[in-house]
């Protein structure tokens, strides 16, 4: 079996998350919470094109094509409206509200990182852990500029990865303390861009949570600190999808134990 050039950890208990969150090695490091521990780092529009079989030749022109699109029609919902040369600025807008971008959520914080592991998982969880200065080591770049995103992501480039936040940050990345990961290819995942890099070992880390061992105890502390749907996403939407976890939490007693009634 082929071993990866990065680690892969798997942790057995909350208690092993914790001492994780709290080490000095990862404290600079960026983190990305997934339910399935199977499922590759692909942005959301690579599995769009992908599942959808779209011909890679036209990646590069539909990619724009929405962003035009969203550019042209958005201005009608929005109260500011960003800076039109600003191509990341409304990426990120684009991101916030659904639509499928090269852009991939992290977050500075491993605790919004568990939660997004956990909330919905059923079996293996992960947070994968990348290393922001070997990221931006291996290219700098000013996506702020008129013409970078043609220029850096939708031409034919090398592959790597670029992480950054937009200069104006919206309600929810700032709630989550949000960043991105921006991969230049669409055709492969990060942890195989990420897997070329002169130092893959101290560039990325894969952490597997067992659900079974680590989601319930985890979940009550995150709870606990406050990091909910409803804090993570702060609107009525974040509000409505927090109720489902109120319904295996109560502060008198657990609900997953069944209790005699009073007569």
């Amino acid at each position: 079996m082929k071993s990866n050039p990065y680690d892969v950890i798997r942790l057995n208990s909350w208690e092993d998350f914790l001492s994780l969150a709290a080490e000095s090695p990862y404290h600079n490091w960026a983190f990305r919470g997934q339910r399935d521990a199977t499922r590759p780092l692909f942005s959301a529009v690579s599995r769009y094109l992908l599942t959808y079989r779209i011909d890679p030749q036209s990646w590069p022109e539909q990619e724009e094509r929405i962003l035009r699109i969203f550019k042209r029609k958005a201005i009608h919902f929005l109260d500011h409206v960003p800076d039109p040369e600003d191509d990341f600025q409304w990426l990120a807008l684009m991101q916030d509200h659904g639509a499928p971008t090269r852009l991939l959520d992290f977050t500075w914080s491993p605790y919004v990182a568990a939660f997004f592991a956990l909330h919905n998982a059923t079996k293996d969880a992960i947070v994968w852990a990348c290393n922001p200065f070997e990221i931006e080591r291996m290219k700098k770049l000013d996506v702020s500029k008129p013409g970078a995103f043609r220029k850096h992501f939708l031409s034919d480039s090398k592959p790597f990865v670029w992480m950054g936040e937009p200069h104006a940050m919206n309600r929810r990345l700032i709630a989550q303390s949000g960043t991105f990961l921006v991969p230049s290819v669409l055709d492969q995942p990060i942890e195989d861009i990420l897997a070329g890099y002169p130092n893959p070992k101290g560039t990325l880390i894969k952490f597997v949570l067992p659900v079974a061992r680590i989601r319930e105890k985890g979940m009550r502390e995150l709870y606990k600190m406050n990091i909910t749907q409803a804090s993570l996403f702060p609107d009525l939407d974040g509000l409505a999808r927090s109720l489902a976890y109120e319904l295996e939490f109560h502060w008198a007693y657990d609900p997953r134990k069944k209790r005699n009634k009073t007569p």
